[in-house]
């Protein structure tokens, strides 16, 4: 327990992220019984992999005889098993690019036929690598009305819902578009781990026969911290309550719960927050803003530390991963020129960061299941800071 508190918060944080590698979670998924019997009567299995995860959750499943395409992220790794078709579209915002993919996938569904399988490996980052609109709907239209709900500070499931209402794949609809069964293992980063909402959900399609499995979690990964804190001699308190609303909001909500605790015990929270955009704004995201709301509750607080990162090593439209908080970095912040409030209202973190220090930089993890929250007491005031 004398280690610093920014190393076990790391420690925590890579130990969660161990429990959602997406080749572990697809490894343990295809010894099932009832995914194993659906893959090992198929005549001809196809592997469609789409995702922040879909190299690793391709990985796990290649072998010999088996065709598959993959669609990612441009800048992701590839996968590093062969016989897939490998497709770079865009993210956050769909472009041409994720229309090309989503006909791409279109054309491979209908190779299949009755006595085939087609293994969905499904996880977030799909709704925009895979954007086919529906007819009579531009890709300019449909980008509109999901910018404006997302600038309202909606939900993502809000935001899947429309985006679902405007597509021709999702919502189960790609799946339709072949006679073989599916079987969809999912990586989910939703409230609740519904596999239906999980990148808008394009190939549940709710047929019996079909076999539908969510492999990891945000829970998962919380499971995998709490192990290593107490590992560490920690005793983990977790956040009954998802973590979710106004990004500052919930970072302030975290960093009360904290100074509540006591010395020896880490907080741990799962979840995904929403920025509500209000005028010009710069470079930085919700996780940074989690972070930022929380510092300026623990302000003047010895003895605390809070790290607020996502899981897929890129937060919004900075470069960083999330940020460490502890007492001290409003002050630092402050006396470097840096004005917490000012760089909230201007959604302009990551300037405030790195003048603060406290930027945490993974690069793309290669999974993603929503945002975590972790912090420590290491003493209560008084005792030294």
């Amino acid at each position: 327990m004398n280690e610093p508190p920014a190393l076990l918060l790391r420690r925590l944080y890579r130990a969660a992220l161990a429990s959602v590698d997406p080749r572990r979670c697809v490894a343990a998924a295809l010894g099932e019984p009832a995914v194993a019997r659906a893959i090992g009567r198929a005549r001809r299995v196809g592997i469609f992999a789409v995702g922040k995860a879909a190299a690793g959750m391709f990985d796990a499943a290649a072998a010999p005889g088996r065709r598959g395409l993959v669609v990612l992220p441009r800048g992701h790794p590839a996968p590093v098993a062969r016989g897939a078709t490998v497709l770079f579209s865009a993210h956050p915002e769909p472009d041409a690019s994720s229309v090309a993919a989503a006909r791409s996938a279109v054309r491979f569904f209908a190779e299949f036929g009755r006595n085939d399988v087609v293994l969905c490996l499904v996880s977030g980052g799909t709704s925009s690598l895979l954007c086919l609109p529906s007819p009579g709907v531009t890709l300019a239209q449909k980008k509109r009305a999901v910018a404006r709900v997302v600038r309202s500070g909606a939900p993502i499931l809000e935001v899947n819902r429309l985006r679902t209402s405007l597509s021709a794949i999702k919502g189960g609809k790609l799946g339709r578009m072949t006679a073989a069964r599916v079987v969809t293992l999912v990586l989910s980063d939703v409230a609740g781990d519904r596999p239906s909402l999980v990148g808008s959900g394009p190939t549940v399609r709710g047929r019996r026969g079909d076999v539908t499995r969510v492999v990891g979690s945000n829970r998962i990964g919380i499971a995998g911290a709490s192990r290593e804190a107490l590992r560490r001699g920690f005793q983990p308190r977790m956040v009954p309550r998802r973590l979710e609303g106004e990004a500052r909001v919930a970072g302030g909500r975290l960093a009360k719960r904290l100074l509540r605790m006591e010395p020896g015990e880490v907080l741990l929270a799962g979840g995904e927050t929403t920025v509500s955009l209000r005028g010009p704004h710069g470079k930085g995201g919700r996780n940074l803003e989690v972070a930022l709301g929380a510092a300026m509750v623990l302000e003047g607080e010895p003895g605390v530390a809070l790290l607020a990162a996502g899981s897929d090593g890129k937060d919004g439209a900075s470069s960083a991963t999330g940020a460490f908080v502890d007492g001290r970095t409003v002050r630092r912040a402050r006396r470097r020129g840096a004005d917490p409030a000012r760089a909230l209202s201007r959604h302009d973190t990551e300037p405030f960061f790195d003048r603060a220090g406290g930027l945490f930089r993974t690069g793309p993890t290669g999974t993603n299941v929503g945002d975590w929250g972790f912090g420590v007491r290491v003493h209560k005031a008084g005792k030294g800071s």
